[in-house]
């Protein structure tokens, strides 16, 4: 668990210096740094989408985590709890969203094969992956506080309950957890860190909450069509 708690102190970290630094930042500055880190962010995105090579598990797991999402409001939900929350963390002149900040943040930190087999090799005493992750997610943490605030440092207890989550099972998973697997989640989850990035720079407005049920999707659309042999061969 040594690199789960390291990952999620650089996290903490980073962005309490973000949040102290997005105070000194004029409005239009902030504004600046926010679409280039919503560019660098969809990037990002782009970047892991690679990794998956079956279409079809992405397409049907984002179309089915949509719906159970947007069923659920799971979007609004955690802003409803976020504004709750957002009465006591800041006073109201502050700006940036509390919800936003933690979503964009636990996404940005827990989605990717670095958050996967990382995880899986602190599982056994292997916590190189997840140091050298941790350098990278304070350096991200403290840029994305600056100007999302205060959230971007809660979803370090994201970070810490899925990271965790996977190291205590790491003995159970590690056997289920394919390369192939690893990359399908990573595709789907590195789509709505594009999204997320859109939403930074003002390009979209689009609710990544309520996708998050297709992370657990794609495992269910991954096994299913390897059961019954209908992964198709890309060109």
């Amino acid at each position: 668990m040594l690199g789960v708690i390291v990952n999620t102190a650089a996290v903490l970290l980073g962005g309490m210096i973000g949040f102290l630094m997005k105070k000194g930042f004029p409005k239009k500055v902030a504004d600046a740094i926010l679409f280039g880190i919503g560019m660098c962010t969809v990037y990002i995105g782009l970047c892991g989408m690679f990794d998956g090579e079956n279409p079809l598990v992405l397409i049907l797991s984002v179309a089915g985590g949509a719906a159970i999402g947007t069923a659920l409001d799971l979007d609004g939900r955690i802003h409803r709890l976020a504004t709750s929350l957002e009465k006591r963390f800041r006073r109201s002149e502050e700006g940036g969203s509390l919800s936003e900040g933690f979503v964009s943040g636990s996404l940005l930190f827990c989605v990717g094969a670095m958050t996967i087999v990382g995880s899986l090799n602190a599982g056994f005493g292997d916590h190189t992956m997840l140091f050298t992750k941790s350098m990278l997610d304070f350096v991200s943490a403290m840029m994305l506080a600056a100007t999302l605030g205060i959230g971007v440092m809660l979803s370090s207890v994201t970070v810490l309950v899925i990271q965790g989550t996977i190291a205590l099972c790491a003995v159970f998973l590690k056997p289920y957890m394919t390369a192939g697997l690893i990359g399908e989640l990573a595709c789907v989850g590195s789509l709505m860190v594009m999204v997320i990035g859109l939403n930074m720079a003002g390009v979209t407005k689009v609710k990544v909450a309520d996708f998050l049920p297709s992370l657990l999707l794609a495992p269910l659309f991954y096994y299913v069509f390897g059961v019954f042999g209908l992964i198709p061969a890309l060109s």
